[in-house]
C-alpha cells in the first residue's frame, strides 16, 4: 500500500483532523516545511470545513510536482576522457552494489537503443543515456575494508568491467589517482570510484573524501563529474541529515536512493530535494541488476504518491 492509499483509508469515514495529518506526512518523511505548507493551503481555502481526502491528495501531488525537477539529469559524458563519478554514504546503504548496479547500467544501455527496460515500479524513468555501450572502470577505493575490495571484485567480474584495487589500508586518493591513469590511457567512458562508508558526523573522514577530490581534479578540473550520494529510502528523516552533512564538506550531483520498492513512504526524496536541492538521479527498486535506473518524478507521484 503507497502512503496516499494508507493516508484515503485513515481518512475514508471521519473529517480531516490536522493534527493527524500533520503526524502522517511528517511520518511519511516529507519534512516538517513542506508538511506545514501543505497543511496551510489547504487551511486557506474557503470551505476547508468541507475538505475530503480528494482535496489531501491532490495537495500533496501538486507540491510534490512542485518541488521535484520534472525531469532526471542526465550523466554527461566528458569530451575525450573519462567521465568520473565518485560514489559515497554511510554504511549499509549499498553503497557498492549501486556502484555495481551503475556501472551495469552504463554499460548495457545501448543495448536498448537508448532505453532502459524498467522495472514495474515507481520512480524509475525510461530514458537511458546519450549514446550508446560504454566502457567502464571499477575503482575500488574503499580500501579500508577487505571485504568490499573482494565484493568489487566479483561485481566486476560478473559484469564483464575492467576494475582496478589497491592494497588492504592504501591511500585511497592515490588508488583514484592510479585509476584515473588507467583509465584515460585504455580509454574508458566511465570511471566508478567506490568509497569507504563513513558516518557523516565523523570529520576526519570527510576530509579523505575532500582530498580525493583534489586528487582527481588534477587531471581534469571537472572531476569528479559526478558525485552520488547512496541513501537507504527507509531511514527517513537519518538520510537528510547525511545529505546535509555530505552536501557541505564535499557537494553532491544527486542522490542515488535504494530500498525504495520497500518503503511506504518515500517522502524523504522530496524532502532532501526541498530543503537541499539536490536532485534523486537514480533509484534501486530490488536485488537484481535491472532493478536500477534513472528517476522519473511524474512516476514517483503517479505510483509512489
Amino acid at each position: 500500500m503507497n502512503f496516499l492509499q494508507s493516508l484515503a483509508q485513515q481518512f475514508a469515514v471521519k473529517p480531516i483532523d490536522w493534527e493527524e495529518l500533520e503526524e502522517a506526512l511528517i511520518r511519511a518523511d516529507f519534512g516538517v516545511p513542506m508538511t506545514m505548507r501543505i497543511i496551510k493551503t489547504l487551511q486557506e481555502r474557503e470551505a476547508w470545513s468541507l475538505l475530503g481526502i480528494g482535496d489531501v491528495i491532490k495537495a500533496v501531488r501538486e507540491e510534490t510536482a512542485r518541488i521535484l525537477p520534472p525531469d532526471p539529469a542526465p550523466i554527461h559524458r566528458a569530451e575525450g576522457k573519462p567521465t568520473v563519478i565518485l560514489i559515497v554514504g554511510v554504511n549499509g546503504t549499498g553503497k557498492t552494489t549501486s556502484t555495481a548496479k551503475l556501472a551495469h547500467y552504463l554499460m548495457h544501455v545501448g543495448n536498448c537503443r537508448g532505453s532502459v527496460s524498467a522495472p514495474n515500479s515507481f520512480g524509475v524513468h525510461r530514458n537511458a543515456l546519450q549514446q550508446d555501450r560504454h566502457r567502464v572502470m571499477l575503482a575500488a577505493a574503499d580500501t579500508f575494508r577487505a571485504a568490499a575490495i573482494e565484493q568489487l571484485g566479483v561485481w566486476a567480474k560478473r559484469l564483464g568491467a575492467e576494475m582496478l584495487s589497491g592494497q588492504y589500508g592504501a591511500d585511497p586518493a592515490a588508488l583514484c589517482y592510479d585509476a584515473y591513469q588507467s583509465a584515460s590511457k585504455n580509454k574508458i567512458d566511465f570511471l566508478l570510484c567506490d568509497t569507504a562508508g563513513r558516518q557523516h558526523t565523523k570529520t576526519n573522514l570527510m576530509a579523505e573524501l575532500q582530498k580525493m577530490k583534489r586528487t582527481l581534479s588534477k587531471f581534469d578540473s571537472d572531476a569528479p563529474h559526478e558525485t552520488l550520494l547512496v541513501v537507504d529510502a527507509t531511514t527517513g528523516s537519518n538520510a537528510l541529515s547525511q545529505a546535509r552533512e555530505f552536501q557541505s564538506a564535499i557537494g553532491l550531483s544527486g542522490l542515488i536512493v535504494t530500498k525504495l520498492d520497500g518503503s511506504g513512504k518515500g517522502g524523504i526524496v522530496v524532502a532532501i530535494q526541498d530543503e537541499l536541492k539536490i536532485p534523486t538521479r537514480f533509484v534501486g527498486t530490488g536485488e537484481k541488476l535491472d532493478d536500477f535506473a534513472p528517476f522519473d518524478a511524474s512516476e514517483f507521484i503517479a505510483n509512489m504518491l
